[in-house]
């Protein structure tokens, strides 16, 4: 579906969830969702930092494991609990492993990585919908990577795993249309944040272009002015944001 603008769509007063929310793009979002006058419950399991950005942004802190559908219940309950219910889900939570298969595969990696990345998205989503419905609609954007639309030798599981959550986006968006609940992810680059702590110096000796944190931002706020569903947003260095275009399959001859 073609993303349309809805102008002046305000915030203010939107109830925002924001797993890996102490940090990085998700702390980033909050802090731009919460002047413009939404309230923000991040969820992550930096408690430290969690609590401190909440108190900041005079929103609320759970700690929250997304591998586990109890702790993605709870926090949604908590948002409802304190905000009066939910409008936006921002899935993010994340992490990069950097485990290959074969003679470096990690078994206990792999399946951290795969738990976190994808298993935290469905969870995420299945947790928020009640409440999505219940408000009436709203939106769900998953952070996936540029690395579920492009290949990823140089990680391959983190290619899997980002890639899932595309296609999981992509099906799950015309499903929900229809009940006013748009799901889509949002694809950034290599973004200066705490998950390439172990890969900056190989990326810039590579001359491979960082973005900032800001330009991811703009992007996920640019999803939420949208009216597109199963959609993945593509953010990176020196292009302006937009949805993917994805290649029609070949049917039947």
């Amino acid at each position: 579906m073609d993303a349309t603008s809805r102008p002046g769509r305000s915030h203010a007063g939107k109830v925002a969830w924001i797993t890996g929310g102490a940090n990085g793009i998700g702390a980033a979002v909050a802090r731009r969702l919460a002047g413009e006058g939404a309230h923000v419950l991040l969820a992550d399991i930096d408690t430290e930092r969690g609590t401190a950005l909440a108190k900041e942004l005079d929103g609320a802190f759970v700690r929250c494991d997304v591998r586990e559908p109890e702790d993605n219940k709870a926090a949604v309950a908590a948002a409802v609990e304190r905000f009066g219910g939910l409008d936006i889900a921002f899935l993010n939570a994340g992490v990069a492993q950097r485990t290959g298969i074969g003679g470096d595969f990690d078994i206990a990696a792999y399946r951290r990585a795969m738990a976190i990345n994808l298993d935290g998205v469905v969870y995420g989503v299945d947790a928020a919908l009640p409440a999505l419905r219940a408000r009436g609609g709203g939106d769900i954007i998953a952070t996936a990577s540029m690395a579920g639309l492009v290949a990823t030798p140089f990680d391959p599981i983190y290619g899997a795993n980002k890639a899932a959550v595309v296609g999981l986006v992509r099906a799950l968006g015309p499903n929900h249309l229809p009940e006013n609940i748009r799901v889509n992810a949002l694809c950034p680059s290599f973004a200066d944040t705490d998950i390439i702590a172990g890969t900056r110096e190989d990326l810039e000796k590579a001359g491979f272009p960082i973005l900032e944190v800001a330009d991811v931002v703009e992007a996920f706020m640019a999803i939420l002015a949208s009216d597109g569903a199963g959609e993945a947003w593509f953010v990176v260095k020196g292009r302006p944001s937009e949805p993917f275009r994805f290649r029609g399959a070949p049917g039947p001859r």
